[in-house]
Order: C-alpha cells, then structure tokens, then sequence
C-alpha cells in the first residue's frame, strides 16, 4: 500500500493526517481551497460542488461533479479532481489568472450576488460544459414544443439545465445564471480539460488508510472484497456515500472500519441479455441512465425525478437498495419491473426478488458479509409504464408517495399489471391487491375506478411532516387515474 494522495488541481495532495471519516470538502478548505463551500452538508445545496475525473460514457474520461460535503476524501485515493480554483488558467507571475468559459459567462451576466453558491455552480456548470454529446441545436419555441416542451430546460448550445438541479442560490436568482449557462460555447481544442477527457481516468487503487483506530478499505477485486467482509462483518460498506455522508455530518457517525465497493470491476458492469438486463449495483445512475440510453422507459423516467444530478453522479442503484430505506425512489420501479438482486458473499452468489428482498423497515435478507453485486430486470418490457412520484418541490426532494406501474395491455383488456410503491408502509411494497383488481379486465374508467379504490387501500400509509396518511392515500388512487388518462390520450392522439 502506498500514502493515500488525491491530485487536486494537477498537484499530487496527502490526505494525511486527516481522519478516515474527513470529507473532501474539509480535506480541501484545510489545504487552502476554500472555493468549495459547506451550505447544507447533505448533498441539497451543491455549494460544494467539484469536479472528478470518471470513467466516461462517450469518452475514455468525463468530468463530473460530485458534491465534496459526502464523500470522504480517502475514497479519492489515487483519483483526480479539479476545484473552481483550477479551472482558471494561471498566466506569467503578476498577472491575473485567465477565467474559465463558464466563470466568464458567469461573471459578465451577473450570475453571481454574495459569491457563496458561486464556485459550486461553476463546477456543476463546468461538468456539463465539457459532456461530450452536448451540441449545439435551435432554439424555437417550435422545436422546443416538438421536442416535448423541455426547450426552457435545454439552452441553444445544448446545456441541460438539469445538471444544475443540486444547487441552491439565494440571493442570484436562477435567470441570469442560466443566461450564462446557456451562453457559453464548446471546448476549444487547446483546452486541457477537454484534452484530458482523451485519456483514461486514474485506476481504482488499493487503499488502507488508518488514523484514530479507525480504517477506510479498498480492495482490488470483488473476491478479495468479499473475504474481507467475511473477516470484518461489522465493516460500513460505502458506494456513492450519499447516504453515509449525511449520517458523518449531521448525525455525527464514525465507524471503525468502512469499506468502499463503488470502484471494483465487477460491480460496474452492464450487459442486456436476450432475456434479462443485468446493472452492476456500483454503477452510478448517471452512468446507468446514459449507458441505457432509454432502453428501460421506467427507468429513464425515474432518472430525472431522483434526486438531483449531483447526487445520481455519486450514487448508486445497490446503495438505494442496501439502505432499505421505505423511501427509496428506485424500489418501486424495480418491483414493477419484477427486478431481482444477485446477492454475493464469498460462498457465492444467489438471487433473490426484490419483492421478497425487503423483510422490515430498513431491514432485509441480506445476510452479514453479503453485498449487492447486481439487479436484473427481465426482458421483454411492459409496453404501458410510468413513474408517479408526489413530492413538494419537482426536483430534488424526498417523495411522500412514489408508484410506479408496468402494465401489459392487450385488445383493451389489461393482461398483466405490476405496480410498486413507495412510502406507504415500512417497506417498499407491490400493490398486489390493486393488480388482482386490474388483471383481466378491460382498461376503462369503470375497472380503473374500482381498481383506485383498491389501490387507496395498499399499504399502512402514515403521518408525519411530509403527509398525512389520508392524502396519501388519496394520492395511490389519483395515481392510477392520471395513468389510464395518460394512457386514453396517448391512444386517441
């Protein structure tokens, strides 16, 4: 094992002495940079938003913004990232440094009041800057209508303003930050970021990094991961850490030993077979959204709705899942889908459906020593799918209710239906009941009318600051409604 370093800004930085549980954005205000900002130490603001060097999806390398606040800075090791201090370009001693694109747009458009959110959407805006298929199409109101009425969330220059989703600015205002979002131009091939997307990232590294009896691992391979988990049962296991960086910030938490899983090859990979789609649970869910391509249409429309793009940057499909969390966005798309986890341990593996993955609240029938190594979805896909989630705000928040249905319809008569939800009851559940009442009858508004009130019915909804148990189950049997008018609309158009 060699020191545990990241290379910040092009220069090779220990991360001792700094404790294992230290985050990134405190390893670097520590070191001086103090671009990258605290706002809410849970991944909602993006004050803290810096650039890392991933495996790319259209290249070998893509820049991509994480938030700093989660993720604890030996799971960098041996990794690449950028703060908003290093996109600008130094000159000769005495003068200014050079602004980056983004922090010149930014700057001549008064994206910027306090400056404290500013470094943050520099580097999320930075990420989206040098996306390899963004490109440039018009900018109509026509063709934005054409395009399904997203053109006042796609710029011209073809910046997604979803890639701002995770940040926060509260003095600004949102209108001349996307004014300069939507202004800056593409790379120019004397820029050396755009360059470094032509080589591939950093490799993941072993890494042992001890301080305080307390230890961050990070083997090779998923068998050598496996015999670890074996000796150290009691070992935290960590991807994204979207989840277990809130735990460290706000609620304090340290562990003696953490295991990073999120790098191992085997974890990352994703193979559509003639009967099943096989995801790797370490994959994050801006690399399954762009690798899929829409592929899984319920999960495509999943994507958008969780979270915010800095998180889906960092986390991961296996960690929703492992949390057991009855909250969870990805639970309900996958019971409709009838997704099973391959669950290994260094015996083996099996492979468990999900519907029968959860046993209680944050609780399931995963064993000591066992991670998530995969989910399959099988093949072929219910052509009639779509994703409710019920929430305050429209992106980037927790839902009250999520439903998600897949429906097989066949001469007006619903031949298959699955239905998952979410936040009702301890767990993520199937609305079984609801899908008896549907299976095998004609889709009209008579059988959805009784089938709603079924629905109404599912699960032990309730109350507490986000809804009450009345509205939310108000909210199952509205969502089925707003299904089966969808669904007559799409089909009398």
């Amino acid at each position: 094992m060699t020191e545990a370093r990241i290379t910040v800004n092009g220069k090779e930085t220990p991360i001792s002495p700094a404790a294992p549980h230290t985050t990134v954005l405190d390893l670097l205000r520590e070191r001086g940079l103090t671009g990258t900002k605290e706002g809410c130490a849970e991944g909602e603001c993006g004050a803290c938003s810096v650039l890392v060097a991933r495996p790319g999806v259209n290249k070998p390398t893509d820049w991509v913004a994480v938030n700093a606040c989660l993720v604890p800075a030996a799971a960098l090791d041996g990794q690449e990232i950028i703060t908003s201090e290093g996109l600008a370009t130094v000159g000769a001693p005495g003068t200014p440094p050079t602004l980056h694109p983004v922090q010149e747009e930014m700057a001549v458009r008064g994206g910027s009041q306090c400056g404290y959110c500013t470094p943050g959407f520099v580097c999320s805006m930075a990420s989206e800057y040098y996306r390899p298929d963004r490109c440039a199409h018009s900018d109509t109101e026509a063709d934005a209508a054409a395009a399904g009425g997203t053109g006042h969330e796609h710029g011209p220059n073809g910046f997604d303003l979803h890639a701002l989703s995770g940040n926060l600015c509260r003095c600004t205002g949102y209108r001349p930050i996307r004014d300069a979002a939507f202004a800056v131009g593409e790379p120019t091939d004397e820029d050396p970021l755009a360059r470094r997307r032509e080589q591939a990232p950093p490799a993941p590294v072993a890494t042992e990094y001890t301080r305080d009896d307390s230890t961050f691992l990070r083997r090779e391979t998923l068998a050598e991961t496996l015999r670890l988990l074996r000796e150290r049962p009691d070992a935290m296991v960590v991807a994204g850490s979207t989840d277990y960086g809130v735990e460290v910030n706000i609620r304090s938490r340290r562990e003696g030993c953490v295991v990073a899983i999120d790098r191992l090859p085997e974890l990352r990979e994703l193979r559509v077979e003639s009967d099943h789609i096989e995801i790797g649970a370490a994959l994050t869910l801006t690399e399954i959204e762009r690798r899929l391509d829409g592929q899984v249409p319920l999960l495509a429309e999943l994507f958008p709705q969780f979270a915010s793009r800095l998180i889906r940057n960092s986390g991961t499909l296996g960690g929703n899942l492992g949390t057991g969390s009855p909250i969870g966005d990805s639970p309900p798309v996958l019971l409709a889908l009838e997704a099973s986890l391959v669950l290994a341990d260094a015996d083996g593996e099996r492979v468990v459906p999900l519907a029968e993955y959860f046993t209680g609240y944050r609780q399931s029938v995963r064993r000591p020593g066992e991670l998530i190594r995969a989910v399959r979805i099988p093949l072929p896909l219910s052509p009639v799918t779509a994703f409710h989630k019920i929430a305050k705000r429209r992106f980037d928040d927790i839902s009250s209710v999520a439903v998600a249905f897949a429906l097989d319809i066949e001469d007006g008569i619903v031949r298959k239906a699955r239905i998952g939800l979410g936040g009702v009851a301890a767990t993520p559940i199937r609305a079984l009941a609801t899908e008896t009442a549907l299976e095998g009858r004609p889709w009209s508004a008579e059988t959805v009318e009784a089938a709603a009130r079924v629905l109404r019915g599912e699960g032990t909804p309730m109350d507490d600051h986000r809804a009450s148990s009345l509205y939310r189950s108000a909210m199952l049997g509205q969502s089925l409604k707003k299904l089966h008018a969808q669904t007559t609309e799409a089909v009398s158009s």
